[in-house]
């Protein structure tokens, strides 16, 4: 039996100073200590998690984030989007309970 292992390939950052700016206003925003007051603005906002493009807009990343993303190519922005993604489904269990509506779906 032949088996063959699949590895996600490496997309090289055209644009590393705003792609670490932006990423790093993510992992501040899905840190420990920043998660529920993220979670907290979301909601004062009215927006729902998933709506990345909407969360930039808003500021809910700070001021400077969606201006840094913008200036990034599309292979950056989408790798930008996927690390939010993949941060916002990190949350802890409890906190996405009591933020169901953020999370929900319609």
């Amino acid at each position: 039996m032949l088996t063959a292992l699949r590895e996600q390939g490496v997309i090289p950052v055209a644009d590393p100073q705003n792609f670490d700016a932006v990423h790093a206003a993510i992992e501040a925003a899905f840190s420990a200590a920043g998660v529920k007051d993220f979670l907290k603005s979301m909601q004062r906002a009215g927006l729902r998690i998933r709506d990345f493009e909407l969360v930039l807009g808003k500021g809910i990343l700070g001021a400077p984030a969606a201006a840094q993303y913008n200036r990034l190519g599309n292979g950056d922005q989408g790798l930008i989007r996927e690390f939010y993604l993949a941060s916002l489904e990190q949350v802890a269990p409890e906190l996405r309970v009591q933020f169901c509506k953020l999370y929900a779906y319609y």
